[in-house]
């Protein structure tokens, strides 16, 4: 027993085959949650969860999208070995009411993906104004999750501090009842470990399955997350695939599907020194009380 806790299986990486996939990682006995970024993408992914037992859906506004842009992701092969297409965003003004009523629906359990991107800023665009767009609708999200009592998933990406700081700031206030979780976490461990003691979790993608690149590896072959993984309280995880981004190896060069979020799994239990089913348990248990969902899936 499995939670994906983000994919993206609404997308138009599955347009041709997503019920397959759904089914296919259904029966392997792994459940989903799959994350909106923008208000289509948000509005289809409450449809397409409707259909299916063991499919849940968030809804929010990522901060690539506030900003009209395409882009490769970095993270994913070379464009010429893409096995997922280019990706294209807009500029998308966060509408408050849309998202808070898109909220109120049985299989919403999370505000976002929402949050900074520092590094996904375009040329030729004033870096501050884009910092300023992208802190303002990260602090509506917040407000809307605060609104509907529900969790947020956090995209950060070289923004670590500032992202602490406006999460801080809400919880101070009394906000973000419900917490959340900072999805596809590659920060250090001090970075980790304030997001914790705010208390939120952090989960790891395929990432983690890469190898260290040349001279980063300490003694024992690790990358700097490896490490993290390796010192993250377990009771405090999540794992995700951001499908269809960031294959896990063994699949590297193909379309990521959320079931293969067990070979997630399975590098957490070898870089932590224990069971593949402790893994499995634990984080489980950590996705269903962060997300609220419903327990009589999970008999």
């Amino acid at each position: 027993m499995l939670i994906d806790t983000h994919c993206h299986v609404h997308f138009n990486a599955y347009k041709d085959d997503m019920d397959a996939v759904i089914r296919r990682t259904l029966d392997k006995g792994v459940f989903m949650i799959t994350v909106g970024t923008q208000r289509d993408t948000s509005a289809n992914g409450l449809k397409v969860a409707e259909l299916y037992d063991g499919l849940w859906a968030s809804v929010g506004l990522h901060p690539n999208h506030l900003t009209r842009q395409e882009f490769w992701d970095d993270d994913e092969l070379p464009p010429q070995a893409q096995a997922t297409p280019l990706i294209k965003t807009r500029a998308e003004v966060f509408d408050p009411a849309y998202y808070l009523k898109l909220a109120q629906h049985p299989k919403c359990v999370a505000i976002g993906e929402c949050g900074l991107d520092y590094y996904r800023i375009p040329e030729g665009v004033d870096r501050e104004d884009v910092k300023r767009v992208q802190e303002a609708a990260v602090r509506g999200q917040f407000d809307v999750a605060t609104q509907a009592n529900l969790p947020v998933i956090v995209h950060c990406r070289d923004a670590h501090a500032t992202q602490a700081d406006l999460i801080e700031e809400f919880v101070k206030e009394g906000k973000l009842a419900r917490r959340g979780v900072v999805h596809c976490f590659t920060g250090t461990i001090e970075e980790a470990q304030r997001y914790l003691n705010l208390g939120f979790y952090i989960s790891f993608t395929g990432i983690i399955t890469f190898p260290a690149r040349k001279g980063e590896a300490d003694g024992d072959g690790l990358s700097a997350l490896h490490r993290v993984v390796r010192e993250m309280p377990l009771e405090r995880m999540l794992i995700e695939t951001d499908a269809p981004y960031l294959t896990p190896i063994p699949h590297r060069g193909e379309r990521n599907e959320p079931w293969y979020v067990e070979f997630v799994a399975q590098k957490v239990a070898e870089l932590k020194g224990i069971s593949f089913d402790k893994v499995a348990e634990q984080t489980t248990e950590n996705a269903r009380k962060l997300f609220g969902i419903i327990e009589s899936f999970l008999q």
